[in-house]
């Protein structure tokens, strides 16, 4: 049997991890500035999240949601302390798409209503609902295009209330920051515009905080800008920090009952196991302080670039922009220099998710290559 051929590959094969730098099966290391999409948050094989995650392993690492799990309750209540949200429920999943496939069914039942509104440019995942809540045509099989979905753009909060004003829609599903569409995010103005609305025609608001959660914007979540509460906010990425798991935190004014989600993988030990150790090394660490002290660094450092026409994002969820495609300037970057970063549906943006644990001297090793390659090459706009 041979693999399903859906993924362009670079010829790089990571075998081992440390913190920001990954080695491949020849012995070369490369500077890891992408994260695996912003997965890996803490740096990779952490160890204190290795010896939390082995700990559990040796105990037991799976048991299904049948019985009780107290790692479950555990780190509720360490998420919720430390996000800000102790008031909200958590249902535990496996992955960024199922947590925003729970989110809508919640919505949905909540409301008893099934439309959705989302904005131009997102990614929500390649499931059934949340891919069809995504903006890109390619990714929607015909089974996918059942749902009915309105996609408005960014920032204009007029079109969201007559869309809202019909009385068919159950929920508005929002990024913080978004990831895959190329850094764009909403202002607070609209932000809050979008709470008040949601409010106004008993609507829910989603805030999928997948790739901008979990401390990345320089925030717990990047909505948190904006001093606006959603009503399920959904994670997953640099929850686990590799390991596979999601969730939706959930207001307190959407009902639980029994069957109305479930999930078989979801919030198993393992998984928990790897989400605390996540947590109390973001906290122990004071990872946030970090991710905002390097973040204002690297921006200083673009700003003295002038081919960079336009820094995106917060945090350490960045995009420098050029006015040409930047695929052939990441491939310099990881075949010449060893440098791994991440590209956008904006084909002119090179996306920068590195982990938490990032200093400046890493930063100033991206931008001596940086500098190099476009002193080097003549990249045509």
């Amino acid at each position: 049997m041979k693999l399903f051929d859906v993924y362009p590959l670079y010829e790089v094969t990571p075998i081992k991890g440390n913190d920001m730098v990954v080695t491949d099966n020849k012995g070369q290391d490369y500077l890891d500035f992408y994260g695996g999409h912003g997965v890996i948050s803490i740096g990779h094989s952490h160890p204190y999240y290795v010896k939390s995650v082995e700990k559990q392993l040796e105990a037991i690492g799976f048991y299904s949601n049948a019985v009780q799990n107290p790692l479950q309750v555990q780190l509720a209540e360490k998420l919720g302390k430390m996000s800000g949200y102790s008031d909200f429920s958590l249902f535990l999943c496996n992955s960024g798409a199922e947590a925003n496939e729970n989110a809508l069914k919640l919505a949905s039942f909540h409301t008893n209503k099934n439309k959705v509104i989302a904005f131009e440019n997102s990614f929500h995942g390649r499931t059934s609902a949340a891919v069809s809540v995504t903006d890109n045509p390619k990714i929607i099989a015909p089974i996918n295009s059942c749902n009915p979905v309105t996609i408005l753009p960014l920032n204009n909060s007029e079109l969201v209330e007559k869309a809202l004003s019909k009385g068919d829609v159950c929920a508005v599903i929002i990024e913080g920051i978004q990831g895959v569409g190329g850094l764009d995010e909403g202002t607070t103005a609209f932000f809050q515009d979008l709470r008040t609305l949601c409010n106004k025609y008993n609507v829910i608001l989603i805030a999928d905080e997948i790739q901008s959660g979990y401390g990345r914007s320089g925030k717990f979540f990047a909505h948190q800008y904006h001093t606006i509460q959603p009503d399920i906010i959904s994670v997953a990425k640099g929850m686990g920090n590799g390991f596979p798991v999601g969730g939706i935190l959930i207001s307190p004014k959407l009902k639980a009952s029994y069957g109305l989600l479930g999930t078989t993988f979801g919030g198993n030990h393992l998984a928990c196991a790897a989400s605390i150790a996540v947590l109390e090394v973001i906290e122990n660490e004071k990872l946030l302080d970090n991710v905002n002290e390097v973040s204002a660094y690297f921006i200083e450092k673009a700003k003295q670039i002038p081919q960079v026409k336009k820094i995106k994002g917060k945090g350490l969820m960045l995009g420098l922009e050029f006015d040409f495609e930047v695929a052939e300037l990441r491939k310099q970057l990881i075949y010449n220099y060893h440098i791994f970063t991440g590209g956008a549906s904006n084909k002119n943006l090179l996306r920068i998710l590195p982990p938490m644990t990032i200093s400046k001297e890493h930063v100033d090793v991206f931008f001596d290559a940086l500098i190099k390659i476009l002193k080097s090459t003549n990249f045509k706009s």
